[in-house]
């Protein structure tokens, strides 16, 4: 981590003099007509950022299989953009998932997004692999490389994953991910800084060198991010809940308070060394837009 004052900092550097910063969006697939009518605006505004990629979830135990694969087929085929599918392991043996990165080799798709998965009944509950399927994320990883030459992310938890038993067995994990083949691996979101610099500090310091992207969630709704955040081990500051408090009803004040917030986050981790960013969008373009212009990235 890199501190900066006042004039030294990269988020108030001439553009032309910062580093190159990358910047990927994460979408989800829409369910309905007008879900993915503002999944195309979205994405349509956002594709001439040059994003590294596009990616797309991937339902539990493979639920939305074909609409992810229609998605990023889609996206790779009319945008230009290159698209990253998420994959997991739950509910499916071995030959089916398999089956399903043939798939998206088949469809131009050289990009994944590997992940063990949530249990059907949820997070929290304990994740039991099919009996003839992949054990866990390394070794999911170990079978996309076997089948062809893709770009591979994975996940990371800055706030430690609610099932590992403790830091030491959450950072052997993410290691065994990487040194399977993982390219990279992407934050979950967090809000306090501080929690993504301790993490990568005992990465590195486990050896692991490979970048680890922080994943920036802007808070379009804080009621909903709450409960995501509580589903997923991420946890809410106390300072973070005061910022929302009582603005539910008063949506005006609550997006620009979402925008200040998101924008001390991304400038903070800039002035601090970062350089490579992946945002959460849930399939919503304004704030992504506004945070990646303070990170001097234009059209």
């Amino acid at each position: 981590m890199v501190s900066a004052t006042g004039e030294s900092r990269l988020s108030r550097q001439p553009e032309e003099g910062r580093p190159d910063i990358a910047v990927s969006f994460e979408f989800f697939p829409p369910k309905t007509d007008a879900m993915e009518d503002r999944f195309w605006a979205s994405l349509s505004r956002l594709a001439p950022l040059g994003p590294r990629f596009v990616s797309v979830t991937y339902g539990a135990g493979g639920s939305t299989r074909e609409r992810t694969l229609r998605m990023v087929s889609r996206i790779t085929n009319e945008t230009g953009v290159p698209a990253a599918a998420h994959l997991t392991c739950v509910g499916a043996t071995r030959g089916e998932v398999d089956d399903v990165v043939r798939g998206y080799a088949e469809a131009g798709i050289a990009r994944i997004v590997a992940l063990r998965g949530d249990p059907p009944e949820g997070v929290g509950h304990a994740f039991t692999p099919h009996p003839d399927g992949y054990n866990s994320a390394a070794d999911l990883v170990a079978g996309i490389r076997k089948l062809g030459d893709f770009d591979i992310s994975v996940a990371a938890y800055p706030e430690k994953h609610p099932q590992s038993a403790d830091w030491d067995a959450d950072i052997d994990n993410l290691k065994r991910k990487l040194d399977a083949g993982a390219d990279r691996a992407i934050t979950q979101m967090f809000f306090e800084n501080g929690d993504y610099w301790r993490f990568v500090e005992r990465a590195r310091k486990a050896g692991i060198s490979a970048p680890i992207v922080p994943g920036i969630q802007p808070i379009h709704s804080f009621r909903q991010i709450a409960g995501f955040a509580g589903r997923c081990g991420a946890s809410i500051p106390q300072w973070l809940a005061d910022r929302f408090g009582g603005l539910d009803e008063d949506p005006e004040t609550h997006a620009l308070v979402a925008a200040a917030v998101a924008a001390e986050q991304v400038t903070e981790l800039l002035d601090s060394g970062v350089t490579e960013f992946h945002f959460y969008t849930l399939n919503r373009s304004n704030l992504v837009l506004a945070l990646a212009r303070l990170l001097g990235i234009r059209p």
